[in-house]
């Protein structure tokens, strides 16, 4: 499904980027932004990680080095991604001293302390590095996770573990599936008296349209009152959203990054589709209030039932639904 999402997005604005880096001695740099209350600033755009097992193990090292080199700072993987692979891959392409370039983040599946230990020590040695920037716990998608999750002998236990250690620096989840259960995901971290230091989401054009579960509408503005930073990823629902016909990639990327967001997270599958979005984020410019009412008007009818939001709507996008056992164990 990932792969035909990347194809989906083309390589229009190829020759854009290829312009303009043949005119300027200097490319324009990144767009750098705060997450939340941690005082660490990073890139606007943010690479993601499920993607960089779909291509070449030598392309994928390419992508990520040539979008670092273009100042991209924030790298997404997570622990099941491709078998391990897309983490394998990402730590090849962080030698030579890109790792000290990145800030690294990784997400696990298990729900239990012992299940996300184990796959947090596999993950850190694929990507051949003591430590990861942040540590998520992936796919908070049931309605039951957040009790399990902060349940004695959880999942949380080894978060919090790991960054007394320093295994990671902050702590974080991410979900698809529904505002309702990342409210509450927070409503029980509060309650064990945690705040997370990151939240990732979907926030797209359709996710804004969509009602009660709309993430934009939801969770964003909480995340911003206790200054939780605020990863947003599926600008274009996995390529989806273009289907509808009703939006360009390009719009859905400057929406996207005209939330007060402190990354927006797209997929990358080849050389032209990072050509393709580094020409969007480092031209980068709001959408006037203009722009945004356009693209909102023109995406509604296709957004009001939640059709092209399948990672929503369907399992389609549950791969811990799919695979069970990832909640239970870290075998490789």
């Amino acid at each position: 499904m990932a792969i035909a999402a990347c194809a989906r997005k083309g390589t229009a604005g190829v020759a854009l980027m290829q312009s303009a880096s043949s005119e300027a001695a200097d490319p324009p740099p990144m767009p750098m932004r705060g997450l939340g209350r941690t005082g660490v600033e990073i890139s606007l755009m943010g690479l993601g990680g499920y993607h960089l097992g779909v291509p070449s193990e030598k392309e994928a090292i390419r992508i990520v080095q040539e979008a670092m080199d273009h100042g991209v700072t924030f790298l997404d993987n997570c622990w099941d991604y491709h078998g391990g692979e897309s983490e394998r891959r990402l730590g090849k392409a962080l030698r030579g001293g890109y790792r000290e370039k990145a800030f690294l983040m990784t997400k696990l599946d298990g729900r239990t302390a012992e299940a996300a230990a184990a796959q947090l020590d596999q993950s850190l040695r694929r990507l051949r590095t003591d430590h990861v920037d942040l540590l998520q716990i992936h796919e908070v998608i049931r309605p039951s996770d957040p009790a399990r999750v902060f349940a004695r002998g959880g999942a949380i236990e080894a978060l919090v573990e790991a960054r007394e250690v320093g295994k990671t620096r902050f702590i974080g989840f991410t979900g698809h599936k529904s505002p309702a259960i990342h409210m509450a995901m927070l409503e029980a971290a509060h309650g064990h008296g945690l705040r997370f230091d990151a939240v990732q989401m979907p926030l797209n054009v359709m996710d804004a349209q969509y009602g009660e579960e709309s993430f934009e509408r939801k969770v964003l503005p909480v995340l911003l009152r206790d200054e939780i930073g605020v990863l947003g990823m599926k600008p274009m629902g996995s390529g989806i959203l273009l289907e509808s016909r009703a939006v360009t990639p390009v719009e859905c990327l400057r929406y996207a990054m005209s939330l007060p967001v402190s990354v927006t997270i797209t997929g990358v599958d080849s050389i032209g589709v990072l050509q393709q979005d580094l020409h969007t984020v480092l031209g980068f410019e709001p959408m006037t209030d203009d722009e945004r009412a356009t693209v909102l008007a023109q995406t509604s009818d296709a957004a009001r039932t939640g059709r092209y939001e399948k990672y929503k709507t369907s399992d389609v996008f549950d791969s811990t639904a799919h695979h069970p056992q990832w909640l239970e164990g870290a075998s490789e």
